[in-house]
């Protein structure tokens, strides 16, 4: 278990190593989604300037008309370098959301200058704000969202029904253990939070996932990842989010019987894609097709690399269902 949870941090290591959001990258133009080299894949479909925006971890942005070729990457992320995040944080799992007439990246920073808990590397989600989807993505009023002692992680935005928009969260699970699912509540204008989190589900409620203890025997995985809230158009209120099968990453959901994000959350038995996808999200091109836009694994040359992917997906009924990749 122990081998299995190093070999999972130093592939992370490898993956985002360079990715400091400081340095200025070469523009391309006209690329295929498969030529990009990209984890944890978002895209924004804007109605307003008919185009699709796509990030993820590394915070730099890709601009498509058909999502099938691509110019980027640009760097649109403008962090303070007085702030805890220091100079040159690295940037995950980047998320750009339109909210009340602008626009908002949600995204994990880390400084590897600064060390917390047993001697971890300070991380957090955050918000940045832009006028346009493009940005440039700045800070806002609020130095820090959530506890500077607990390393959470990649952060997304959803509104309940009692109209409140909440950061809903990952608390990683290098720190305690046994990674958890969390919301909080967000200012009305996103540049805060309000009150103290509260844990939605754990890494172990999985059913799907696995790993092995020390004495060969199967346990859940620790790992919970890339959290993403969705209504299917029957009502039903559901939520993407990411373990492993051993070393394999693996697409997990489920689903609120309530309805609101205090669930309780009932998981699903079985993964929704095939192996090795991961990190996924959801989005209606503007023809109004729904796809699922997730990441995949690959190793070349001793080194892995992380290639995004398009799936269609049905939300006609009470659940998701994933369909050919598009």
């Amino acid at each position: 278990m122990r081998k299995l949870a190093l070999t999972c941090v130093i592939l992370l290591a490898n993956l985002i190593s360079g990715y400091s959001q400081n340095a200025e990258p070469v523009l391309k133009t006209d690329v295929p989604l498969d030529s990009i080299r990209l984890s944890d894949p978002f895209i924004l479909a804007d109605k307003k300037t008919s185009m699709y925006y796509m990030t993820g971890t590394g915070g730099r942005l890709w601009k498509s008309k058909d999502l099938r070729k691509w110019t980027g990457p640009y760097q649109v992320i403008r962090t303070d370098p007085q702030s805890w995040m220091g100079p040159k944080p690295m940037v995950w799992a980047a998320e750009l959301h339109a909210y009340q007439g602008k626009y908002y990246n949600f995204a994990t920073f880390t400084n590897k200058a600064i060390r917390v808990g047993n001697d971890l590397d300070r991380r957090a989600s955050h918000v940045l704000v832009s006028d346009k989807p493009d940005g440039p993505y700045v800070p806002m009023k609020d130095p820090v969202y959530l506890p500077a002692d607990k390393l959470t992680l990649d952060a997304t935005i959803w509104t309940d029904t009692d109209g409140k928009p909440y950061m809903v969260y990952c608390h990683e699970w290098l720190q305690n253990g046994n990674g958890t699912i969390e919301k909080i509540e967000l200012k009305p204008d996103l540049s805060g939070t309000i009150g103290d989190g509260k844990i939605l589900f754990l890494a172990s409620d999985s059913p799907w996932s696995r790993e092995k203890e020390k004495d060969g025997t199967d346990r859940p995985n620790k790992v919970t990842d890339g959290p993403w809230l969705f209504r299917t158009k029957t009502g039903k209120l559901g939520m993407l989010w990411t373990s492993w099968i051993y070393d394999v990453y693996t697409q997990g959901i489920a689903y609120s019987t309530s309805g609101t994000l205090d669930g309780p959350w009932v998981q699903e038995k079985q993964p929704i894609t095939p192996p090795n996808y991961g990190h996924g999200m959801l989005f209606r091109t503007f023809e109004g097709k729904l796809l699922m836009s997730l990441h995949s694994h690959k190793s070349i040359g001793g080194k892995t690399i992380r290639i995004p992917h398009l799936f269609e997906a049905d939300d006609s009924g009470d659940k998701i269902v994933v369909g050919k990749a598009y």
